[in-house]
């Protein structure tokens, strides 16, 4: 009898094609509950095929063939830390671009503009992308700070942290290096004055921008650790979707923490509804969903 595709195994060094048996929900549970303790991320059961999919591409890599091997592979194996770092970059969604929001980026442009000049000139802006997955949004936010500080007659004295609890993302975004196609959206003007052509139809931000940016490994889990304080803008869009209501108003207050008095909050329509967070102000904008912290003589 010929052998089937489905039927190829590993044998002749082929990784396994055959399906996997459907993950029961006891087995779903155990995943929901691990992903949830370690990164906050709540996968309802409309999300098991999701699961299912992207732990099977992974466990055909690695030769692995029951979902309870691979769960006791990435809790208490030898190799557990690399092993879960590289699903956690399978299972975070990376969908990002430059100018992703344009609402949003005009916000922090206008935000920046009504700065006192004096305040501007005598402390660097300090902005933060949460959740910034392989740095288009954090470079883009160092765009715009940059054209801001042109518009004003000011030196640019900004920088911008990107943050993300993927490890592979945090290393491109720090490469500078993208494809060209990510920039066919982008006005001709800002794409001339801030990529150059590089390898392999690849291009790069320059040299002013990308001195600019730094990126860092961060678990949103983990804000009340985060090194960041007196920040200006705090940009943290298409991040919260992925977690419980009572979770994500905690995050959003360990952010305000990190907010300096007058700093600006930046979140994705819908993230957070019925609620206001202590100490902010909501920004009055139809498309764009933020916060001003109150200067301590407000509260």
């Amino acid at each position: 009898m010929a052998e089937t595709r489905d039927d190829l195994s590993t044998a002749d060094g082929i990784w396994s094609l055959r399906r996997l048996p459907e993950m029961d929900e006891a087995q779903f549970s155990q995943w929901q509950t691990l992903l949830e303790h370690r990164t906050g991320m709540a996968l309802t059961e409309s999300r098991k095929s999701f699961l299912e999919t992207n732990l099977g591409i992974r466990m055909r890599e690695i030769g692995c063939n029951s979902y309870q091997a691979y769960y006791e592979q990435i809790v208490s194996g030898p190799d557990a830390i690399v092993e879960w770092a590289t699903l956690v970059d399978r299972l975070t969604v990376q969908e990002t671009r430059f100018f992703r929001d344009e609402d949003a980026f005009r916000l922090v442009s206008d935000y920046v503009m009504t700065r006192p000049r004096e305040t501007l000139r005598k402390r660097p802006l300090e902005a933060w992308s949460v959740g910034c997955s392989t740095g288009e949004e954090a470079y883009t936010l160092a765009m715009i700070l940059n054209q801001c500080m042109e518009a004003l007659a000011l030196k640019p004295l900004f920088g911008v942290t990107g943050s993300d609890i993927s490890k592979p993302a945090i290393t491109k975004a720090r490469s500078g290096l993208f494809s060209a196609r990510k920039l066919t959206s982008i006005d001709k003007t800002m794409k001339n004055r801030y990529f150059r052509p590089a390898q392999r139809n690849t291009v790069e931000i320059v040299a002013s921008i990308r001195d600019r940016v730094c990126f860092t490994h961060l678990n949103v889990l983990d804000l009340k650790h985060a090194p960041m304080h007196g920040v200006n803008i705090i940009f943290c869009q298409n991040l919260l979707i992925y977690f419980r209501r009572w979770r994500r108003r905690e995050i959003v207050k360990r952010l305000a923490e990190r907010l300096a008095p007058g700093g600006l909050l930046v979140l994705g329509q819908g993230e957070l509804t019925d609620w206001h967070p202590p100490g902010l102000q909501r920004v009055p904008s139809e498309h764009v969903l933020a916060w001003i912290k109150r200067q301590p003589d407000e509260e």
